[in-house]
């Protein structure tokens, strides 16, 4: 299911007090008397799709033109992803768009009841609609639209090699990044690279070990106070074991005062189990304290005063210091730093090699792109030359039988996303003319004649499902006429197409027929919107026609539009 819009309100816009559109999926037509407010209804249709917003048109006496419109949106589509994607939301298949523009030139916007910026509309109406009017931007006007609608007319034939060019040309881009970053940051490299180099130079050749600093440390303040340690290592050895030198007699020596006490306690521990017990653990304690002041006394022995080590110590966890306010928190940390720093260095060591392989690989890929640039560019220049046709065929039978469309091809001089070339639609308005852009070589109303034209010519291929034409019919009647109105029936086999039109041979195609009044009260015009029926439809082709609704001759007239309109529908 493609979508398409349900239903619009307008409110407070132009002469339009307030009016709703319910519409179909097919052919609507939109007529009215000259002033009743046709345009804007399209003008209406192009706010709610991000058009802009123009204070004057607001209604007088109104602060504010509102446009409300609903869409019916296949869940899971393109279009419901979008929404979803901004936060909005879809209800049972319907999607709400809202928009509106205060006297002050304020606009909002609103998708699928979320506040939303006009550009966002802007960017949906891209896969939703094609408004063609007099004053408003032309989709197909847009270079890049108009080679992607080119592309969508070559067809399969296209499709391959385009997918083919789409992944060289993404893998081109990526090399080519990488190349340019690798070369413009060659110095910033090297001086990464010299200032690893250096730091794993400093480290391999102070050659920390794991821990190393806590242990220096220890050493240091050993050393450092060597005299007080030996000091204080004597003198508890003297305090526990007594002074070698000093006579026996008197001795208070902890060792002595031990065996003391052990001997009062032998003496009488027969008496009692309890002091037994006691005996046994002051013996323990004076052998304990014999084996401590034994250490003691090694100690005492072992610590000298060394000024060299102590110098040596000093200046070796000095360096690690360095190292480590260099390079991370401690010794191990230090090491890991010149880990990493080395597999760095290879990294950066490996740039030249790696230049070498992916301008390599660049080279092979530019050559890979120009032959498919160029085969991309032949399957275009016959789909170019084959729609240009069919275009010239249509404006033909649309009253403008010395136009010719062509499609211009151009180098950019550079590869694309979608190849080297530059499409642009051009109009030769009459044999020896020049052919110009669209939008200088066409009126305003030939320029619509001519998006018609090429709308249907695309409307297999284009996705677009719904197309808004404004006085597409400007200038022509007769055969003309018949002809647009059965070219935007053809359009509205698969697209919802929606018309504004003074022409009864136009309007007598649509599946819908929407008529615009407008009532006088005082004042103030106000217009609505009504949807006719069959015997509506004859009396407002009769006025279309001869002025005039109940006219005899306007009413047979306006049914034979209708009689013929409907068999060239059901035969088509």
């Amino acid at each position: 299911m493609r979508p398409r819009v349900d239903e619009v309100r307008i409110k407070g816009l132009g002469v339009i007090d307030e009016a709703v559109l319910s519409l179909s999926s097919g052919f609507t037509v939109v007529t009215g008397e000259t002033g009743a407010g046709k345009t804007m209804v399209v003008t209406g249709l192009g706010l709610l799709f991000g058009g802009r917003a123009d204070p004057a048109r607001v209604r007088p006496g109104a602060d504010r033109a509102t446009i409300e419109g609903t869409l019916v949106v296949e869940p899971g589509s393109r279009v419901a992803q979008q929404v979803e994607d901004v936060g909005g939301e879809i209800d049972d298949g319907e999607l709400i768009i809202a928009r509106t523009v205060s006297t002050e030139g304020r606009s909002r916007a609103w998708l699928g009841g979320r506040s939303v910026p006009v550009g966002t509309l802007t960017y949906l109406a891209e896969d939703l609609v094609a408004v063609h009017g007099q004053m408003d931007q032309q989709r197909l006007l847009q270079p890049g639209r108009q080679r992607a609608a080119l592309d969508r007319y070559a067809g399969e034939e296209l499709v391959k090699p385009l997918r083919a060019y789409t992944q060289a040309y993404k893998r081109h881009k990526e090399v080519g990044e990488t190349l340019e970053e690798l070369t413009t940051k060659a110095r910033e490299r090297a001086q990464e690279a010299d200032h690893l180099r250096f730091g794993l130079e400093e480290i391999e050749k102070a050659d920390p070990k794991p821990g190393e600093e806590v242990e220096l440390k220890q050493e240091e303040e050993r050393l450092a106070h060597a005299d007080s340690l030996k000091n204080a290592a004597v003198v508890a050895h003297t305090a526990l074991l007594g002074d070698p030198m000093a006579s026996a007699q008197g001795a208070q020596d902890a060792v002595s005062l031990l065996g003391q006490a052990r001997s009062a306690v032998e003496a009488v521990r027969e008496y009692d189990t309890t002091l037994s017990g006691i005996g046994d653990r002051l013996a323990e304690a004076g052998y304990l304290v014999s084996d401590v002041a034994t250490e003691l006394a090694a100690y005492a022995e072992s610590v000298e005063a060394d000024p060299a080590r102590l110098a040596a110590a000093q200046e070796r966890r000095s360096l690690l210091t360095g190292l480590i306010r260099k390079y991370g928190e401690d010794t191990v940390a230090v090491l890991a730093w010149a880990r990493d720093a080395a597999a760095r260095v290879g990294e950066l060591a490996g740039d030249d090699d790696r230049i070498a392989e992916l301008t390599r690989e660049h080279d092979e890929l530019t050559v890979r792109l120009t032959e498919l640039a160029a085969e991309l560019t032949g399957i275009r220049t016959s789909a170019a030359e084959r729609f240009g046709e069919a275009v010239t065929a249509e404006l033909s039978a649309l009253a403008m039988p010395h136009a010719k469309v062509v499609v211009v091809i151009t180098p950019s001089g550079q590869f694309g996303p979608e190849g080297v070339d530059e499409v642009e639609l051009r109009m030769m308005a009459h044999p020896g003319a020049p052919a110009l852009p669209l939008n200088k070589g066409a009126s305003g109303g030939e320029l619509s004649r001519v998006m018609l034209a090429i709308e249907v010519v695309f409307a297999g291929a284009d996705p677009v499902p719904t197309f808004v034409f404004d006085e597409v019919d400007a200038g022509v009647g007769g055969k003309a006429a018949v002809e647009i109105g059965r070219r935007l029936a053809r359009l509205a086999r698969t697209a919802q197409v929606i018309v504004v039109t003074h022409l009864p041979q136009v309007a007598a195609f649509a599946d819908q027929h929407l008529v615009v009044e407008k009532a006088s009260d005082g004042r103030v015009v106000r217009s609505g919107v009504t949807a006719l029926d069959r015997e509506g439809r004859t009396r407002e082709l009769s006025r279309m026609l001869a002025g005039l609704e109940d006219s005899e001759l306007g009413r047979a007239h306006a049914e034979e539009l209708l009689s013929i309109a409907g068999a060239d529908k059901a035969t088509g």
